[in-house]
């Protein structure tokens, strides 16, 4: 039966099976069950055809929030407070991201030559805020109505319910990603500390202003040789990937779907961090030699940012991905990724911050250029993406074709010359033949020079247009938390709430201002040796290439000096 839904973001389809989606544009779709991460279904063009499934929400009944309305009045009322924060359900639960719907067979012949059998089926929505269907899981059969957090054994505030009576206004708007995330709760004070946190992410000031602490171990990772191998005899088939940590310099072999359930489990545990999108899934087509060495190009830029970022670089799930090699320790560490406490609000928890103060009208100010010149190079990341993509389909298209009709046309005058021999030079001939030869010769070389430059620089805006989609929502989360804090200093103004419950307010909202600064940080770190390094190869390339069309005209010419 067809469903109705909206489309989350923007897709560009890139041949003929797929159609193009715009954001917020209503749609059909014919089943909800994807193949290979695809749903088929109708835009409001009337055009039939594949898109992402995670690009998509199928629009529901609200039956399945996690936020339950624990008290009988309003969220939020004076004097019925209660801690309405439920977590997503356990990540480990079969419905859980990708795997949904695949055995956990997949996963026990984990060796180098033979891993696991099919594409992923589905993946999260925006940077850390899983789609609806995925945190939202009730219409498919899965309420965990009695999932609750464990008992606190201690609460992040001192003081006892009874003085908490006239409590911060709850959002209305259960769905918004401030109250999904758990920001909410954790800012409320309503996450629970645990007796012991294991992992530690600290942040330090520097220069210019908070940054992560240094991975104390850094490291880099190759990803190489990728190798299309078959399972049950044939039957499956997939790529591999060699990827080699300069830490242990050892390699361990990985298909796209490994790399999907790692990057399940990044945006489910850090909610506040900007994780780098993976290459995007294509339908059709994934076998084919263009369309695999452009995954293989992406996913070093992805590993790149991995292994760069001081938080994630030390991730355990990270190292596990990267260095397991047997298989009993990979199922253990799988299960024990994936039944991580330490997720989302409660991942706040891992961090510490400096004790030097900062104002938060300052930091907010802050927060608010950064998300101006975000909004600013998004846009201009997708204009330059956009002329960069039909310039390659000129190099590839029109160019070739202009400098064939151009050689063929000489081809023509050579041909003319020959038809009355007396008057006939054949060097002349020769010559022009050869120019026309030249400019076929020229026309190629347009055609194969964005191998060598703009997929590069493509590869590069693709990875920070992910990168930038994921700040609007980081930056919601800080803005709640502000509106939260002036909530409470009003309130305690007011003589309606103590103003040591106001300040735990404060302190908590100091966490995430701190994290989103120092990610506003790595992310412009990154972004100039990123820049830098995709403006000099362009440039290196172009000159190249320009030299050797060069040559290749300069020889030409030569023909015609002894005429």
């Amino acid at each position: 039966m067809a469903l109705k839904a909206r489309a989350l973001y923007s897709f560009q389809s890139e041949n003929k099976e797929e159609i193009s989606i715009r954001e917020n544009e209503e749609l059909v779709i014919f089943s909800e069950n994807s193949l290979d991460g695809w749903l088929q279904g109708k835009n409001s063009r009337g055009e039939i055809g594949l898109f992402p499934a995670s690009y998509v929400e199928i629009l529901r009944s609200r039956a399945g929030s996690n936020y339950t309305d624990c008290s009988g009045s309003p969220a939020g009322s004076p004097g019925h407070e209660s801690s309405c924060y439920v977590p997503p359900p356990n990540p480990s639960i079969s419905y859980q991201g990708s795997f949904e719907d695949d055995d956990d067979d997949d996963w026990d012949d984990w060796d180098d030559a033979c891993t696991v059998v099919e594409e992923p089926r589905s993946a999260p929505g925006t940077n850390g805020h899983p789609s609806p269907s995925l945190q939202h899981p009730a219409p498919y059969g899965h309420q965990h109505a009695g999932y609750r957090p464990k008992p606190a054994l201690e609460r992040q505030d001192s003081m006892s319910s009874s003085k908490r009576g006239s409590v911060v206004g709850r959002n209305l708007n259960r769905f918004s990603c401030f109250v999904r995330s758990g920001v909410e709760a954790f800012i409320l004070g309503d996450v629970p500390l645990m007796s012991k946190i294991a992992e530690v992410y600290s942040i330090e000031m520097g220069s210019r202003g908070p940054q992560w602490r240094a991975n104390p171990h850094p490291f880099i990772c190759s990803v190489e040789d990728p190798t299309k191998q078959t399972k049950f005899k044939g039957i499956k088939s997939y790529i591999s990937y060699k990827l080699t940590p300069s830490n242990i310099n050892s390699p361990v072999y990985r298909r796209y779907k490994h790399f999907d359930w790692l990057y399940n489990r990044l945006l489910h545990k850090f909610t506040v961090i900007s994780v780098p999108h993976l290459p995007e899934k294509q339908a059709t087509g994934r076998f084919e030699e263009d369309f695999i060495e452009k995954r293989k190009r992406r996913l070093i830029l992805w590993m790149d940012h991995m292994t760069s970022h001081p938080v994630l670089s030390q991730y355990e799930g990270f190292q596990h991905f990267l260095c397991c090699r047997d298989e009993k320790q990979w199922k253990l560490g799988k299960r024990r990724a994936e039944k991580d406490e330490m997720v989302g609000a409660s991942f706040l928890l891992t961090i510490q911050i400096p004790t030097e103060h900062q104002d938060l009208q300052d930091v907010e100010d802050r927060v608010d250029a950064f998300k101006a010149f975000s909004k600013k190079m998004d846009d201009s990341v997708l204009q330059l993406t956009n002329v960069a993509s039909e310039l390659v389909r000129k190099h590839v298209g029109g160019f070739r074709k202009e400098f064939q009709k151009l050689g063929n046309a000489f081809q023509a005058i050579s041909h003319s010359f020959h038809m009355d021999p007396p008057y006939s030079s054949d060097a002349l001939n020769n010559a022009i033949s050869h120019t026309g030869k030249t400019y076929e010769t020229v026309g190629e070389m347009f055609a194969e020079q964005p191998k060598n430059d703009l997929f590069l620089m493509l590869d590069t805006l693709s990875l920070y247009q992910g990168l930038l989609s994921n700040f609007p929502d980081i930056i919601h989360l800080q803005k709640g938390a502000f509106a939260k804090v002036k909530e409470s200093q009003r309130m305690s103004d007011e003589g309606r709430m103590d103003q040591e419950e106001a300040d735990g307010i404060r302190k908590r909202c100091r966490v995430v201002g701190f994290a989103l600064q120092a990610e506003m940080n790595h992310f412009h770190e990154r972004r100039v040796a990123d820049f830098k390094r995709m403006m000099q190869s362009y440039l290196k390339q172009q000159i190249v290439f320009y030299q050797r069309v060069s040559q290749q005209l300069e020889k030409t010419l030569r023909m015609y000096d002894n005429l």
